[in-house]
């Protein structure tokens, strides 16, 4: 009766299977995978640290990340913060459970954020950070600042490393509100898909820059162009 109601309403359909009624039908949810793997993008940007992802950025994934970041459903939040929280799971299963995670997510192109009116990773680092807590302390740390990089479709992987090098930083008052404690915290870098790995990495040097070299990378999603296990000169 809900899914026909919001049909009849709001004439939405499920971004999976089209089915008329929620955004994410219960059946192309319960679909949605729940066990983190390594990614390890081709070819490995230079000093990535281990990416971890949950799904393919394909079909019911794809639609769910272009609709939050491009569409302002803003609904997709939460299923896509489970996600990316698991991903962090998966990044953060070996570490000390008593040492805080501090998750930083990669920031939006400058006016990005004030054009959809919301950061779209910020939020779903937020929902991670929530589902997280419930097993491990977790800190939001949204420390890095784009300077502002061109529009990266079209661009291989090596034209993407190139455009992103230099464009993130941590400015000072950032830093500065960060508690002695969680300077020792373990970093990952939260983004919502990995394709080359050349933002990843840029968010890397930035955080490394000011003596906060992550851990590992989390993400929801990552293009099915993908290595082997462990990169080849590791």
């Amino acid at each position: 009766m809900l899914d026909e109601a919001l049909d009849l309403f709001l004439g939405s359909r499920c971004v999976g299977c089209d089915l008329p009624g929620r955004m994410l039908c219960p059946t192309c949810r319960a679909a949605l995978s729940g066990t983190a793997q390594v990614a390890w993008p081709t070819p490995v940007p230079e000093g990535l640290a281990t990416p971890w992802v949950v799904e393919a950025y394909d079909g019911a994934v794809r639609a769910l990340v272009v609709g939050h970041k491009d569409r302002g459903q803003w609904g997709h939040r939460r299923v896509l913060g489970d996600l990316l929280a698991r991903a962090v799971h998966g990044a953060a299963a070996d570490l000390d459970p008593r040492v805080p995670l501090l998750l930083v997510p990669v920031p939006s192109r400058p006016g990005a954020g004030r054009r959809r009116g919301y950061e779209a990773t910020a939020a779903l680092t937020h929902v991670a950070a929530a589902r997280v807590r419930r097993h491990r302390p977790a800190v939001v740390a949204p420390l890095l600042v784009s300077r502002g990089a061109a529009d990266q479709a079209g661009l291989d992987a090596g034209g993407r490393a190139a455009n992103m090098a230099g464009s993130m930083r941590c400015p000072s008052p950032s830093l500065a509100r960060l508690g002695r404690r969680l300077r020792h915290a373990h970093v990952v870098v939260c983004d919502d898909v990995l394709t080359t790995g050349s933002t990843a990495r840029e968010a890397q040097r930035a955080l490394e820059a000011v003596g906060l070299p992550p851990v590992a990378v989390a993400a929801v999603a990552a293009t099915r162009r993908r290595g082997p296990a462990v990169p080849p000169d590791r």
